[in-house]
């Protein structure tokens, strides 16, 4: 993966009192998380837990009390947060004639595709996969994509507005061991590289182990918080996880 140092811009973001309830059903209450910059952020919990839905309450998907806040601490200024967003899965059915570049340039302006095939345009979306190494993708039609090769994809895009924070829902489902290794390096270049915090939705407790900075245990409100270390060893995990493996 190429290299491409960004300084980090002491930026922070705030997420207080969050809460969502959907259907008279409360999910989450009270969230209160700070991020910085730099920082790998893991949410863990069984499942049902609410993970998926604080991503989506982020990303302004549902409604949702509480605000989120975002701060550059040299001047205490607050901003508007830009966020990049990698889900899951894509759904798109097999023979849809889209291809990476035609998903990239429809993504990056409302004006049809058709008219945005010019060569500076293709270089900048080829430079910006180059980055994840699948610029030999551009091509390809995105539904016989790999599970890994799409995630490379949907990474490259979700950067592609130089974003503040990256939301990360459970990516690597059904990716295999090789894959998931390749993902969590990834992910560890970013963090180091790039002026972002990042979100990670993730039920891999050995890769959060390895990988993460801070932990959040998430069961319906925040039960714990911290280091790696902190979290994993605190009396809230075992009651959560109690063998110390999550329900998926």
């Amino acid at each position: 993966m190429r290299k491409i140092i960004v300084p980090c811009g002491l930026h922070c973001i705030k997420i207080n009192h969050l809460g969502v309830t959907l259907g008279g059903q409360e999910i989450l209450k009270d969230i209160n998380l700070h991020i910085h910059c730099g920082s790998l952020n893991v949410v863990i919990g069984r499942n049902g837990a609410g993970k998926s839905t604080l991503i989506r309450a982020i990303l302004g998907d549902i409604p949702h009390i509480g605000n989120i806040e975002f701060k550059d601490r040299e001047n205490g200024r607050i901003q508007k947060l830009k966020i990049g967003y990698v889900p899951q899965s894509l759904n798109i059915e097999k023979q849809t004639p889209v291809s990476v570049y035609d998903m990239i340039a429809s993504y990056q302006s409302n004006v049809p595709v058709f008219l945005m095939r010019g060569k500076k345009i293709r270089q900048q979306i080829e430079e910006h996969l180059e980055i994840f190494e699948v610029s030999h993708l551009i091509d390809k039609q995105v539904c016989n994509l790999s599970g890994g090769e799409q995630q490379r994809v949907l990474l490259s895009m979700a950067l592609l507005n130089s974003p503040n924070l990256l939301l990360l829902d459970e990516p690597v489902s059904g990716i295999d061991k090789n894959g998931m290794e390749l993902f969590y390096r990834t992910i560890y270049h970013l963090k180091e590289n790039y002026d972002l915090a990042i979100i990670l939705i993730s039920h891999d407790l050995e890769y959060v182990r390895q990988y993460a900075d801070k932990v959040v245990l998430l069961d319906g409100s925040v039960r714990k918080q911290g280091s790696v270390r902190e979290v994993f060893q605190s009396p809230e995990f075992a009651q959560v996880f109690g063998s110390g493996k999550e329900e998926t």
